[in-house]
């Protein structure tokens, strides 16, 4: 947080006026006399400048604060956000079941969201058969993926970890 006025206790200041202009190095009385004299606050910009000394800004400290929170709202108005949208999956899925989840994840995909496939191996015989079954299952996605039109298709990270194997596709 911004230090303004009295609670600013270094014995001497570089100070910057309104329009940014260098007004010197002052002492901290002198810079608050300044900011009253102009109707403004001192505000502490910098701890060290580049000769060591502190920067404060004669600014109106209010009007700073708003600014700062608009240049906020205003970038975060501009950011995108990444919806990553989950399909869990069993190693011994039927097929119907398979292709319905599918559909769902092409529909996800043609909206611009990311899908995290999640193979889920829960059981003796699926955790002993994990490397054959899961090799399977992802080529098998990539298959029908491609088949319903996402040839452009990609996937940036995939992890295999004990139980659970997972790739993000993304087009």
């Amino acid at each position: 947080m911004h230090r303004i006025n009295e609670f600013i206790r270094v014995p001497r200041l570089q100070v910057i006026g309104i329009d940014g202009q260098n007004l010197g190095v002052m002492s901290r009385d002198e810079a608050l006399r300044a900011a009253r004299d102009a109707a403004l606050d001192l505000v502490l910009l910098a701890d060290t400048g580049t000769m060591g000394v502190p920067i404060a800004k004669l600014a109106d400290f209010g009007k700073l604060l708003y600014a700062k929170k608009k240049k906020l709202t205003d970038a975060k108005k501009k950011q995108k956000v990444i919806k990553i949208k989950e399909i869990k999956l069993r190693p011994q899925i039927d097929e119907h079941d398979f292709l319905t989840k599918l559909n769902q994840a092409t529909t996800f995909l043609k909206e611009g969201n990311r899908v995290k496939f999640t193979l889920v191996f829960r059981r003796g015989r699926e955790s002993a058969m994990k490397n054959e079954r899961g090799q399977e299952m992802f080529i098998k996605i990539d298959a029908v993926l491609a088949q319903k039109g996402l040839e452009g298709i990609k996937f940036e990270q995939e992890s295999k970890l004990g139980q659970f194997w997972s790739r993000v596709y993304f087009v």
